[in-house]
């Protein structure tokens, strides 16, 4: 693997990684602050930026059987939420290429 370039977001609100400060997102990328994660409150994003993701798998969640990846912070490789890569329901497809990030694993970064 070669090197890992970081991105660096420019905003007043930038949500990152909890352990080591990385850049995720903005706030402006929170589709829904209604999701729950396994350590609680979790937010549904459209984009993030600084992860990796790991191996696909089928995991039955609240609202069905979804197959997402975890996704894993790209400086100190913390799982720090999971991908929608398939979701079986109909009324869950919007979630699709969709992130979910845990709240207790963010961070708010000060902004540039």
């Amino acid at each position: 693997m070669g090197i890992v370039y970081k991105k660096y977001l420019y905003g007043e609100k930038i949500l990152g990684c909890n352990a080591c400060k990385t850049h995720f997102a903005t706030h402006d990328h929170i589709i829904s602050r209604q999701f729950h994660g396994q350590y609680g409150r979790a937010y549904l994003f459209s984009n993030v930026i600084n992860v990796y993701t790991g191996e696909a798998e089928d995991r039955n969640m609240r609202t069905g059987l979804h197959t997402v990846q975890d996704i894993h912070c790209a400086e100190c490789a913390t799982v720090v939420g999971w991908k929608y890569l398939v979701a079986y329901e109909q009324t869950e497809q919007y979630k699709e290429g969709r992130f979910i990030l845990e709240r207790t694993l963010l961070h708010y970064v000060s902004g540039a």
